[in-house]
């Protein structure tokens, strides 16, 4: 399986300037046409889901190499850049309260491209599977608050969404691909990139965690007052969850020291009845079921830990990569008649395809002598080990 993946990135404020969000525009429309049109739309929606190819579009977009703005801003270029009549890609969600649309925008576009209502209910599935997999079953300190879902008119979909953190001021950008991805909840990003990694993440989409997930369901399938006698008492030469919340218990195996992973006061027991009485058959329902979130993924990880010796994994995993951009004069400003004449060579482009692709692609080396800045980046790649 193939791994898209998140990069962490310095929060920037204030807003992209009028003059390079129209070039932006126009500029991405014309990118997207001349990949649709030789590849098709699934291979847009995969190059998306890249961090490094998503990273270094914005950069030729002359957005920044390291703001965390490059997410916000590109996706919203490609929302109102892109039409599923022209270009048979739709791109639903967005920052803040327009994230909150994703679901009821999916429908609107599964109409477009007349897709079942089956098809249509899968789409949005997937859609907050993510989050609620990014928000709750990797723990490293980051909320979500960006989330745009990409899907073609054959079906396939992509997503890119981030996060904030509170603590160090940086952003971290998730990326998920339909065709990458077999499972929701066993490493379904295919590659993982940033700046910045933790002393200590939950992270029960790793392949390590996979005995502490089958535990957790375990645990959930087992009457609530069992679970609370747990908590509480813990078995006969075992630590007990409660030990876990004392302060003056050393845990050595996980830290303590970091704020996102510190033990709720109590447990919500209203929610464990429901998923008990629910009785999920695997990881992913119980994920996926309404009221779960990170403190409950991360009491029962926990007790499968403490109790039953199923440990999750604590590594962060992040990757590193590196692109430069031009907004902010980094490392130099975005030369705006260059984007305008880059514009006009790719349009131009587009219109002549008749003439065949040899002729074309000299067309499109004449970006270099326009003039557009371009680089490929550096990347400092480390699988997941």
């Amino acid at each position: 399986m193939r791994r898209t993946g998140f990069a962490d990135l310095p929060l920037h404020y204030g807003k992209a300037p009028k003059w390079l969000v129209t070039r932006m525009q126009r500029l991405a429309g014309e990118i997207v046409a001349i990949i649709v049109d030789d590849f098709g739309p699934n291979a847009f929606v995969e190059r998306i889901s890249d961090p490094f190819w998503f990273q270094a579009l914005g950069c030729v977009l002359g957005y920044d190499w390291h703001s965390s703005g490059v997410t916000t801003v590109i996706t919203g270029i490609l929302k109102s850049a892109l039409s599923p009549e022209k270009h048979g890609i739709s791109v639903c969600g967005g920052k803040g309260k327009a994230s909150r649309n994703t679901v009821s925008e999916i429908e609107v576009s599964g109409d477009k491209f007349d897709f079942s209502q089956a098809k249509i209910r899968e789409l949005q599935y997937a859609s907050r599977m993510t989050a609620k997999v990014d928000t709750a079953a990797i723990q490293a300190g980051y909320q979500l608050y960006h989330h745009a879902f990409f899907t073609t008119e054959g079906g396939q979909w992509a997503v890119v969404q981030q996060g904030m953190s509170h603590e160090d001021r940086t952003a971290r950008r998730y990326h998920w691909l339909s065709s990458s991805s077999t499972s929701f909840v066993v490493e379904p990003h295919t590659a993982i990139v940033g700046e910045v990694r933790r002393r200590a993440t939950l992270d029960m989409t790793s392949k390590d965690s996979e005995g502490c997930r089958r535990t957790s369901v375990d645990i959930v399938r087992e009457p609530v007052s069992k679970n609370r006698c747990m908590m509480m008492f813990g078995r006969v030469g075992q630590k007990s969850l409660q030990e876990w919340m004392t302060k003056t218990t050393e845990v050595p195996r996980t830290s303590r020291e970091v704020s996102f992973l510190y033990m709720p006061g109590s447990i919500n027991w209203k929610t464990l009845q429901k998923v008990y009485e629910f009785q999920p058959s695997n990881y992913e329902e119980l994920l996926g079921f309404k009221g779960v979130g990170p403190a409950t993924v991360r009491g029962l990880a926990l007790i499968a830990d403490l109790i039953y010796g199923q440990r999750p994994s604590w590594k962060d995993p992040v990757k590193y990569s590196f692109a430069y951009g031009g907004k902010d004069g980094v490392p130099y400003p975005a030369d705006r008649k260059a984007m305008d004449e880059s514009i006009q060579i790719l349009s131009s482009a587009v219109e002549e395809a008749k003439i065949g692709k040899q002729e074309k692609m000299h067309s499109l080396r004449g970006l270099r002598r326009a003039g557009v800045p371009y680089e490929k980046p550096c990347v400092d790649w480390n699988p997941r080990d």
